[in-house]
Formats: C-alpha cells, sequence, structure tokens
C-alpha cells in the first residue's frame, strides 16, 4: 500500500513533499539575495553621502525666503531686509513674456518691500500731486529703489533707470462681503463678479500671506487637532476590540450608517443644489473664479453642489451594488474578519507595529524632504544683464555686480543693470544637480517600499505563527513578532528590498510619465497623448499587481525563507491554485474594512466640524480664532483616516496571511486524526463554500 504523503496532490500532480512536522515559519534559514542586500547597503551609504554633499552646497535660505534683483533675501534676519519679508515686482506683466521660460530671469525690477500696495498710484499722478503735498511721494517711494529720493526726476529717465516703478496696483482688489450681512442674498451676483474680475497674479502674491496665515492657524489649534487624533486613535482601538467579540454585528452597522450617511448628504446636496439655482449669480463656474483661500466661496455656487451631489450618488450606487451582487461574499469575508480579530488578540502587540513603520517613513520623509531642499538651492547665485533697450548685444548675458560700472555695458545699453537671475553653476556638480534630484527620488522611494516590505514581512511571519500553532494560544511562540521582525532583518534584507526596487522602479516610471504629462497638456500632437495616457494606465496597473505580488511574496518569504523570486513564484501559483477563493477575500475585505477607515475619520470629522465652527455650546468659549476653519478639520479628518488606516492595515494583513495558510493547511493536511487541519472548524467550512459560489 501506498503511503499517504505519496499520493498524488490534487493541486501538484504529483507526490507531495510537504514536511509531516512543519509547524509554522521555519527557525533554520539562511540569508537570501544576498547580491542586492549588498547593492541596498551601499546606496544606502550613498544616498547618506549625497545629503552630506547637498548639505556643504546647499543654502534653505534660496528656498524659503524670495530673493530681490540684487541676490539679497526677503526678510532675512540680521539684515537690511529683516522687516521686508515680501517680494515686490516694478512690473509683474513683463513676467508673462515667453523668454523668461528660455533665461530664467523675470525683465523688471525686483525688491523687497515690508507691505504690499493698498491704493493704486502712477509715478506722473505722484509728481503732479507732489507740488501740492509730499504725502503722495512719502508713499510711492516705499516701492522705489533704496536710496532714491528724487521725485521731481523725469519720467522717462526713472523708467529708464527703473528708480520706480511706473505704476502701483493694490494687491487686493477684491474686497470680501460677511455673508451674515442682510442685504447678502442681493449684492452675491456683484460679490462673485468682483472674485472674477481679480487677476491672477493677486493669488501669486497673497500665496504667501495665505502661507502665513495657515501656519498661525496650526500655531493656534495644534492642542485641539491633537486631541482629535487621540480621539481618532480611541475609536480606532473600540472598533478593533468590539470587532473581536461582535465582528457580524459592527460590520453590518458599519455598512448601515455609511449608506444612511452618504444618504443624507445626497439630500443635503440637493437641497443647496435647488435653493442655489433660484439665486442670481450663483451660477458661475468654479473656472471663473479660480482659488480662493475663503472656502465659503465655492459653497455659494449651485456648480459645487452638484458635483458633491453627483459623486455622493456615485458612492452611494457602487456601495449597494457591491452589497446586492456580493452579499453572500460580505458574509464570508466577516467570518475571515472574525478569524483575524481572534488571532489580533493572541498578538496585540501587532496593532502597535504601524507606529514603527510611522516612524521610520517619517525619518525617510524628512531625509529626503531636507536633500531635496539643500540640492534645490545648491546653486551659486547667477547675474544677468538686464537690458532697457530690446537691441541691447549684452542682454541677458552673465555679468558680475560688483564689476559691472567698471565695464562698458551701461555706455553700449544706456538703462542696462546686471540684476540678479536664478541660482546655478558651471560645476559638474552644479551640471549633475537633476540628476542627483532624480537619483534622490529613486533612493526614497526604494527605502519608503522597503520599510513598507519589512512591516508586511513582520507581520506576516507573526500570524503564520499563530495560523501553524496546533493549540491556540499555549503552542504559539513567545514574542512572535519580536522573533519575525528579527528573522526579516537578518535573512531577508536582500529579499525585501529586491521586490522594493521593482516597485520602486515602476513608480519611478509613473512619475516621469505624470512629468511628461504635465508638459505635454498644451500640446496639439492627439497621438503622442493617446500614448501618453495609454502608457500611464499600463503602468498603473502594473503597479497594482507588483503590490499585490510583492505582498504576498513577502508572506511566503515569512513562512518559508526562500529568496523573492522562489517566493513570488510559489505564491502566485498558490493563489492560482485558489482562484476563486482570491476574488472573495481580495477586495471584499479590502471593501469591509475601508467602509470602517471611512466612517471612523468621518465620525471624528463631524465632531471636529462642529467644534471649529463654534457649533458645541459647552465648549463654544475654548475655540481659537481661526483664518481657515479648514486647515485644523481637514489635517484632523486626514489624520484620523491614516491611524485608522494603521490599525486596519494590521487587520489586512492577517487576513492575507491566514489565507495563504489555508490554503496552504488544505494541501499539506487531509483533516485526518494523522494530518489534521490546523485552521478552525468554522473557517474551513466557510472557506470550503466558496468553491460552490
Amino acid at each position: 500500500m501506498a503511503r499517504k504523503s505519496d499520493v498524488p496532490s490534487p493541486y501538484y500532480g504529483e507526490p507531495s513533499k510537504f514536511d509531516p512536522t512543519f509547524r509554522g515559519p521555519i527557525s533554520n534559514r539562511s540569508c537570501t539575495d544576498v547580491f542586492c542586500c549588498v547593492i541596498f547597503i551601499i546606496v544606502i551609504l550613498g544616498y547618506i553621502a549625497l545629503g552630506t554633499v547637498a548639505w556643504l552646497h546647499g543654502d534653505p535660505r534660496k528656498v524659503i525666503h524670495p530673493t530681490d534683483s540684487y541676490g539679497q533675501f526677503c526678510g532675512q534676519k540680521g539684515t537690511p531686509n529683516t522687516k521686508k519679508s515680501i517680494l515686490f515686482y516694478f512690473n509683474i506683466l513683463k513676467c508673462a513674456n515667453p523668454a523668461v521660460l528660455i533665461n530664467l530671469q523675470c525683465p523688471t525690477t525686483q525688491m523687497c518691500v515690508s507691505k504690499c500696495p493698498d491704493r493704486f498710484a502712477t509715478y506722473t499722478d505722484m509728481q503732479l500731486q507732489y507740488q501740492i503735498t509730499a504725502a503722495p511721494w512719502e508713499y510711492y517711494r516705499l516701492f522705489c529703489k533704496p536710496g532714491f529720493n528724487n521725485p521731481t526726476k523725469p519720467v522717462a529717465q526713472v523708467l529708464r533707470d527703473e528708480d520706480c516703478p511706473s505704476m502701483i496696483v493694490p494687491s487686493r482688489p477684491c474686497k470680501y462681503i460677511n455673508k451674515n450681512d442682510s442685504n447678502w442674498r442681493a449684492i452675491r451676483k456683484n460679490f462673485i463678479m468682483a472674485i472674477v474680475s481679480c487677476s491672477g497674479i493677486t493669488g501669486l502674491v497673497d500665496a504667501k500671506e495665505v502661507g502665513m496665515k495657515i501656519v498661525e492657524d496650526y500655531a493656534a489649534s495644534w492642542n485641539w487637532i491633537l486631541i482629535g487624533l487621540v480621539i481618532a486613535l480611541v475609536v480606532s482601538l473600540i472598533f478593533i476590540l468590539l470587532l473581536r467579540f461582535t465582528a457580524g454585528l459592527l460590520l453590518w452597522f458599519t455598512i448601515i450608517a455609511v449608506i444612511l450617511v452618504i444618504a443624507y448628504g445626497i439630500w443635503h446636496c440637493y437641497l443647496e443644489f435647488s435653493l442655489l439655482r433660484q439665486q442670481p449669480g450663483a451660477d458661475v463656474t468654479i473656472v471663473d473664479i479660480g482659488f480662493q483661500t475663503d472656502v465659503t466661496v465655492y459653497l455659494h455656487l449651485s456648480q459645487t453642489w452638484l458635483i458633491f451631489l453627483i459623486a455622493l450618488c456615485t458612492i452611494e450606487a457602487s456601495i449597494l451594488i457591491i452589497l446586492i451582487f456580493l452579499r453572500k461574499r460580505v458574509w464570508i469575508a466577516i467570518a475571515l474578519l472574525r478569524e483575524g480579530s481572534k488571532a489580533v488578540s493572541y498578538i496585540m502587540s501587532t496593532l502597535f507595529y504601524p507606529i514603527i513603520t510611522f516612524l521610520l517613513l517619517a525619518i525617510c520623509i524628512s531625509y529626503f524632504s531636507v536633500t531635496s531642499v539643500f540640492l534645490a538651492s545648491s546653486g551659486d547665485a547667477i547675474y544677468k544683464v538686464m537690458a532697457a533697450e530690446p537691441n541691447c548685444m549684452y542682454a541677458n548675458k552673465t555679468c558680475d555686480p560688483e564689476t559691472f560700472n567698471k565695464t562698458n555695458v551701461s555706455k553700449t545699453c544706456p538703462g542696462a543693470q546686471c540684476t540678479f537671475a536664478f541660482y546655478g553653476g558651471e560645476t559638474p556638480y552644479h551640471r549633475y544637480l537633476f540628476i542627483l534630484q532624480l537619483s534622490n527620488l529613486l533612493i526614497f522611494l526604494w527605502l519608503v517600499n522597503f520599510i513598507i516590505a519589512l512591516g508586511q514581512c513582520t507581520l506576516a511571519g507573526a500570524f503564520a505563527s499563530y495560523y501553524w500553532a496546533r493549540r491556540k494560544p499555549q503552542d504559539i511562540p513567545t514574542c512572535p513578532l519580536f522573533s519575525s521582525f528579527s528573522r526579516a532583518i537578518r535573512y531577508h534584507t536582500g529579499s525585501l528590498a529586491f521586490g522594493a526596487l521593482i516597485l520602486a522602479l515602476v513608480q519611478m516610471a509613473r512619475v516621469i510619465l505624470e512629468y511628461l504629462d504635465s508638459k505635454l497638456k498644451g500640446a496639439s500632437n492627439v497621438a503622442a497623448r493617446f500614448l501618453l495616457c495609454c502608457l500611464k494606465c499600463c503602468f498603473w496597473c502594473l503597479e497594482r499587481f507588483i503590490k499585490f505580488m510583492n505582498r504576498n511574496a513577502y508572506i511566503m518569504i515569512a513562512i518559508y525563507g526562500k529568496c523573492f523570486c522562489t517566493s513570488a513564484r510559489d505564491a502566485f501559483c498558490l493563489l492560482m491554485r485558489n482562484v476563486v477563493r482570491v476574488a472573495v477575500l481580495d477586495r471584499v475585505t479590502d471593501f469591509l474594512l475601508f467602509l470602517g477607515k471611512v466612517l471612523i475619520a468621518g465620525s471624528v470629522g463631524v465632531i471636529a466640524f462642529f467644534f471649529f465652527t463654534h457649533k458645541i455650546p459647552i465648549v463654544q468659549e475654548d475655540v481659537p480664532t481661526l483664518h481657515y476653519y479648514w486647515v485644523p478639520l481637514l489635517t484632523v479628518i486626514f489624520g484620523s483616516y491614516l491611524i485608522a488606516h494603521g490599525f486596519f492595515s494590521v487587520y489586512a494583513m492577517c487576513v492575507d496571511t491566514l489565507f495563504l495558510c489555508f490554503c496552504e493547511d488544505l494541501e499539506r493536511n487531509d483533516g485526518s486524526p494523522e494530518k489534521p487541519f490546523l485552521m478552525s472548524a468554522e473557517l474551513h467550512s466557510i472557506l470550503r463554500k466558496t468553491e460552490h459560489h
């Protein structure tokens, strides 16, 4: 009689070669993908060297502070421009010249000022008024070159030498109206049309002021933002604990709650749209008014609520269709999450591993950002000749401001000036700055993907230890999370780096394609745009596939300790042999977890909205005064979603690991006393049913 272990396997078509003594992640391992590990370490050392070189050559002040025509920083402490933090253009319309893109120089004088103009004036009018009173000149001289004090100088010479601007334009031509005024409805149309009349130049001038207000809002509300994130953390923990005991009830409550909330949103958007459709001036489009820092402006447009209405209807319809056609799969996914909650309850330390991932990612992102800033500011100040006459032979030629007055340029081209153009250089280091920035981005993507891969492999090893334990929790190893982390770092750094590199290269290709797409937006070559769109779509699909395969390959690495390619092949073959179950598991469980994350972020966001808009009477006096309440509100919502995502990503990894272990369990064992299944009876019965659906 043939031995049971030699019976042909229905999955492989050959005698089973499984180790009958297998009890989970193997401990007798060897290092995998050593060559890639060595390359990875060399790249990290090179990345440190790149950051050091950038730090030696760079100057962040070039990015933080604007630079005037004399190469001086605006707003820098310890200089004459300490209180002059705003860059003023004599004639900003000259910056719209196409030559700016070639010469990288706006052909107008730029100087640092303490405040933007608040009234309209011309130099000619100022001279006429100066004959009566000196007040107009005292105001106008604030926007002239430092040291110029001759209001009677002829206009032609002033404009030729660019001692003063020909005119100054107020930076805020639009006066915003309080929406609570009694005549708000009557003047809405004039208000919106006034916003439309604002030039795009005004928005550029106000950008720095908006940034300062946002920083002030963060400074005034950071403690309340922190409280909101702590609330999100507590809610996420409570949700996970309840999921352990009431998975079915809680998930169905989440589904119904999300459906009802979206339904209420649809009803509210329809009411607002119906009301605004009857109001004069509310039919102005969002494109017409452009970017506005006051978000309430958009809420008075009917098009805004129409967009909200269509988006919510689409989301609601998608959720209902999924529930109708996949209602049986939803029950199966709930059972999988219930089984996953048992594993999480036995290894509670896994819930806090995302904190390690977050810290590592924060370090990586910070290093990348600092290196990018220092690389971007590594150039030396380059000065070029700015000619007053168009036929000057020295126009746009490089010059030295210290020796410029000793040359014959000013004689040949009257009114020419040597002004700051940009930061650059002619050394090999400066010539390859663009390549260094691309290298910085590629290594950054590689490190980020490696950190994520390390987390996935670590969690997979911990949950595999739970699954393959015969008696739970007695046979679960001590400190399974730490043991799994140690194995991943010690033996499989090369394999994790290999998978992360493949994904980073694809992501880098997507970044380049997005860059090319932004450059070709104004092009009329339809064929090129179509080809680029197809490439973007293909690389997006390729990235999604590689992420899916890497995730499962890391699970196999955590269990069996093989190299990346072998693990990816084994994972792919195993998934293909269980393709029906994969269809059930992958999308439906992700869908349920996504609804949970949306519910947590949405509930905390609603509380934050009522708080920052002074609609909670109990704490109304404690609410800080803000320029834009949406700054802390969006921060709380986004942060709450990230916190919930961190906790739920552990669940998602747990479910994926248990699923692959289940498939392996079916192929290793047959349920007999000699080879019993290690899965729970409930999980076995539920996943077995998927073969018939």
